[in-house]
C-alpha cells in the first residue's frame, strides 16, 4: 500500500469512526426511544406492537460496530467485503424504514391515529431515518465511496457539488466529506429535488428519487394529517 492509499485509508476511518457511526447512533436512539414510548403509552402501529420499531435496530447495530470497531473493519477489509456489508445494512434498513411508513400510513388511512403528538413522532423518526440512510447511501457510492474517491484517478463522480465548479489551477482539489452528504439529503428530503448538489449518474437520481418520495409521504401526508388532528 502506498502512502497516497494509506492517506485515504486514514481518512475514510476518520469519517467512518467521528461521522458515521455516530449518525447511525442517532437513528438507533430515535428508534428505542419511540419504542420505549409506544412501550409505555400502548401505541399501535396499524395494529402492530410497540417492538415493531426496534426491527431495523439489529442491522443498525451491526453496521454502527463495522464502522467504529477497528477489529471489524480491518476483518471485513480483510476478506474484501466490507463495503459489500456495509451496503447491504443500510438497503435493509431503507427497507424497514419503508415498511414503517407503510404502516403508518396504513394505520393512518384505517383511522388509527387520533393523537397528533404520537403521530408526529412517528413521522419524525421515519423522516429521519431517511435523511440519514440515504446521506450513508450518498456517501457510499460517490466516485466508489470514501477511500476510492480520495486515490488517484477514481471513478466517475456521481455527484456535482458546487464547490467542485469552483477549482482553480494550484488550488487543493476539494473533496466532499459525509457531512455534505448529510447536507444534500437533507434537501433533498425537504425539497423533494436536488437544491446546490446535481445528481449525475441515473444511480444517484434512483435514489434522491426514493428519497424524496418517503420524505414526501412522511412530511405531507402524516404531517398535514397532525395538523388536522391538533386543531
Amino acid at each position: 500500500m502506498d502512502e497516497t492509499e494509506r492517506r485515504a485509508l486514514a481518512e475514510e476511518v476518520t469519517e467512518s469512526r467521528w461521522e458515521a457511526a455516530p449518525a447511525v447512533l442517532v437513528v438507533i436512539v430515535f428508534q428505542l426511544a419511540l419504542a420505549l414510548i409506544s412501550f409505555m403509552r400502548d401505541w399501535k402501529l396499524w395494529g402492530l406492537p410497540w417492538w415493531v420499531w426496534t426491527i431495523a435496530v439489529p442491522p443498525e447495530a451491526i453496521l454502527l460496530i463495522a464502522l467504529a470497531w477497528a477489529r471489524a473493519r480491518t476483518w471485513l477489509e480483510r476478506i474484501g467485503h466490507r463495503r459489500n456489508a456495509a451496503l447491504t445494512l443500510l438497503g435493509l434498513i431503507s427497507v424497514e424504514n419503508a415498511f414503517a411508513l407503510v404502516a403508518l400510513l396504513g394505520s393512518l388511512v384505517s383511522g388509527n391515529e387520533t393523537s397528533g403528538g404520537q403521530l408526529l413522532l412517528k413521522g419524525t423518526t421515519i423522516w429521519g431515518t431517511n435523511v440519514i440512510a440515504f446521506a450513508l447511501w450518498f456517501w457510499g457510492i460517490d466516485q466508489g465511496g470514501p477511500v476510492r474517491r480520495l486515490e488517484p484517478n477514481p471513478p466517475a463522480a456521481d455527484f456535482r457539488f458546487p464547490q467542485q465548479e469552483s477549482t482553480r489551477p494550484g488550488e487543493p482539489v476539494w473533496r466532499p466529506l459525509l457531512f455534505d452528504y448529510i447536507y444534500v439529503s437533507f434537501t433533498n428530503s425537504i425539497a423533494f429535488s436536488p437544491t446546490d448538489t446535481m445528481p449525475l449518474t441515473r444511480r444517484a437520481k434512483l435514489l434522491m428519487m426514493a428519497e424524496s418520495a418517503v420524505s414526501a409521504a412522511a412530511i405531507l401526508l402524516v404531517a398535514a394529517r397532525a395538523v388536522n388532528i391538533f386543531k
